[in-house]
């Protein structure tokens, strides 16, 4: 007796395309079109709903094979999570489609070679709550208009090459917005005063050439609990500076600060706390161990 499939033929199409643009990897050798998509293949790479049978969630790690994102990506309508992780002969451009998926929540595409901008497109993704674009190889601005997304609250374009300012316009996406990872790129201008309010679990602009008075991220209201700031050209009085009971990691190294060691460092309980770079400019004036200045705990 032959059971009916509970996998939409209109999802498996477009997974048998997707397959078949990430160069039919032996990677996904379950996705046999012969076979049911929600029940036969690797539960590791998809999932359906149990109510609809509609792929919700699609999961690709550690492929090998030279390939593409496949405009397929887009014709599957009820996906809410898109996982793509160090797939690392992935190349070309994310696809327009994608901002067909107007129910994702979750988007990785991380450790790949695509490139080309940061999309536009994603703006149409108004459920998005996280995007992570890090370690690929975009280029071009960060598009101010990101500040559309509602509901986002996670934020990584770290490890990339992109150039230019960041927008004034992040700032729309406090507070909801709490991780934001822009370092090791090529960012110039200054770190917009908007985002003076802000209090962020993580913020990462390290590695990049922003310059001038950062000062105003810190302060002893906020709830931050990790700041990466190192490789820039900050230029600020750190003895002014106050914490927020929360702050636990600090990296503020090859930048231009000057001044003293404020005596509220004492009272953090660091696990990394790093001013290696232009200690010439510092007046060292608290006991061991903030001589050494760049310690873990």
């Amino acid at each position: 007796m032959k059971f009916a499939e509970e996998c939409n033929p209109n999802d498996k199409k477009a997974l048998l395309e997707i397959k078949k643009g990430l160069g039919d990897p032996y990677d996904l050798i379950t996705w046999d079109p012969k076979t049911d998509c929600c029940t036969d293949w690797a539960e590791v790479t998809l999932s359906c709903d149990e109510n609809t049978n509609r792929v919700t969630d699609l999961n690709l790690f550690k492929i090998d094979d030279a390939g593409y994102l496949s405009p397929a990506f887009g014709d599957l309508p009820y996906l809410q999570s898109l996982d793509i992780n160090n797939v690392r002969n992935l190349s070309g451009p994310i696809p327009p489609t994608i901002a067909k998926l107007s129910k994702l929540k979750f988007l990785r595409i991380s450790q790949t070679n695509i490139s080309g901008p940061v999309p536009e497109f994603l703006t149409k993704l108004k459920n998005i709550t996280y995007i992570n674009l890090s370690y690929n190889n975009l280029v071009g601005t960060i598009p101010p208009s990101l500040s559309q997304l509602p509901l986002l609250e996670f934020l990584r374009l770290d490890r990339n090459k992109l150039t230019g300012p960041i927008p004034e316009s992040l700032s729309k996406l406090a507070p909801k917005l709490t991780y934001l990872y822009l370092g090791h790129n090529q960012l110039t201008g200054i770190v917009p005063t908007s985002f003076a309010g802000w209090s962020f679990d993580t913020i990462d602009l390290s590695r990049n050439m922003l310059e001038g008075d950062i000062s105003f991220l810190f302060g002893k209201d906020k709830t931050t609990f990790e700041m990466l700031l190192d490789h820039n050209k900050f230029e600020f009085d750190f003895s002014k500076l106050t914490f927020g009971k929360k702050l636990w990691r600090l990296d503020l190294n090859h930048n231009k600060i000057y001044g003293s060691l404020p005596k509220a460092l004492t009272k953090q309980a660091w696990q990394l706390f790093n001013l290696w770079r232009y200690l010439y400019r510092l007046e060292l004036k608290v006991k061991e161990p903030f001589e050494t200045v760049e310690f873990e705990l």
